[in-house]
């Protein structure tokens, strides 16, 4: 790489372990540093150890918006959380997923969904809330 990063960036995962495509997305910076988007590069396996442990202690519905927001803003990545169209009887009704995008490692993939539903089982009144905020008269 001729140009130094900004920040401190995730390392590499093993050959054959992720198809992420963090090299093909830093090649892309380096052609066009001002067209590129790589702030997910920033989240370090130390710092998604945090944020997995922050979002398995999300308390409400509104934390949940803050954490999603913070994460798009900070990370460029979005979070979504959809309900069945059969119903939710149980935490395993919703769909968690991120986003793909070039430089999302496989394990982060799994691990934020994960830890949400993780927070789900343990404070089930997010989930009520979250199903309140997108029925038939809510936003989405």
């Amino acid at each position: 790489m001729p140009e130094a990063l900004p920040f401190p960036i995730r390392k590499e995962c093993p050959p054959g372990a992720c198809e992420c495509g963090r090299d093909e997305l830093l090649e892309q910076w380096d052609g066009a540093p001002d067209a590129t988007d790589i702030r997910i590069l920033r989240l370090t396996r130390e710092q998604e150890k945090a944020l997995i442990e922050r979002i398995e202690n999300i308390a409400s519905f509104e934390e949940l918006g803050h954490i999603e927001q913070r994460m798009q803003e900070q990370l460029g990545i979005r979070l979504t959380i959809t309900p069945s169209a059969n119903g939710v009887r149980t935490v395993m009704g919703l769909q968690i997923r991120l986003v793909e995008q070039p430089g999302l490692c496989r394990k982060t993939r799994e691990n934020v969904p994960a830890a949400v539903r993780r927070c789900f089982n343990k404070n089930p009144d997010i989930v009520y809330a979250l199903l309140n905020a997108r029925d038939l008269l809510g936003a989405e």
